[in-house]
Parts: C-alpha cells; sequence; structure tokens
C-alpha cells in the first residue's frame, strides 16, 4: 500500500523555521522524484510545485517564491524527503503536501501520482 505522510507542521512567528517530514511507504521511493506543495487558506492548491528534488542524484528546483528560503533533501536509507523552511512569513500560511512521481520531476501537480494528506504551516504572531 502507497503511503505518503507529512509532518512537522505547526504554528511559528514571522522569521521563523519549520522542518516538514514526508515518510514514504509501498514503493520504490528512490526512483521518484518528490515534489511538494501547498494550499494556502480559501484557495486551490497550487499548481505549480515549491520545491522539488530529483529521484536519484538529488537535484533540487525551487518556486521563486521560496527560493532561498526552502531548502529540499531527502535520504533514501529513511525513505524521507524533508522542506527546511526559514524566514517564514504570513503568505506560507498553507496545507503543505508531498507527492510522488516515477522519474523525472515535474513542475505541475497533475503529473504526480501519490499524494499524502497534508500538514498545516500556519505563520502568525
Amino acid at each position: 500500500q502507497v503511503q505518503l505522510v507529512e509532518s512537522g507542521g505547526g504554528l511559528v512567528q514571522p522569521g521563523g523555521s519549520l522542518r516538514l517530514s514526508c515518510s514514504a511507504s509501498g514503493f520504490a521511493f528512490s526512483s521518484y522524484a518528490i515534489g511538494w506543495f501547498r494550499q494556502p487558506p480559501g484557495k486551490e492548491r497550487e499548481r505549480e510545485g515549491i520545491a522539488l528534488i530529483s529521484s536519484s542524484i538529488g537535484n533540487t528546483h525551487y518556486k521563486d517564491s521560496v527560493k532561498g528560503r526552502f531548502t529540499i533533501s531527502r535520504d533514501n536509507a529513511k525513505n524521507t524527503v524533508y522542506l527546511q523552511m526559514d524566514s517564514l512569513n504570513s503568505e506560507d500560511t498553507a496545507v503543505y503536501y508531498c507527492a510522488a512521481r516515477r522519474g523525472a520531476w515535474s513542475y505541475w501537480g497533475e503529473d504526480y501520482a501519490y499524494w499524502g494528506q497534508g500538514t498545516q504551516v500556519t505563520v502568525s504572531s
């Protein structure tokens, strides 16, 4: 059974940091690219991933809105991807999802086969 489970969300003050985790099981994790996507309150989930990491050598890509503040990484031995989020601001408030796609990454959520249930991140003073 394929599972992606996000964790690490919570309430943080502006300027603070959080580290999200995405734990995977039930598929060949190291063969899959992983993307982080988010859904702001009252809006649909954003189509474009905010942070992507390739399956093997760990190439990364970031959406401009998070570049320089967020860092994606993966530990294939632990079947886990991380999203380190620094310098958070109110616009980062959202439900964060990880998703898996076999082979190369894609910018677009519709290209990902497996999704987690999401974890809430709230940035507020």
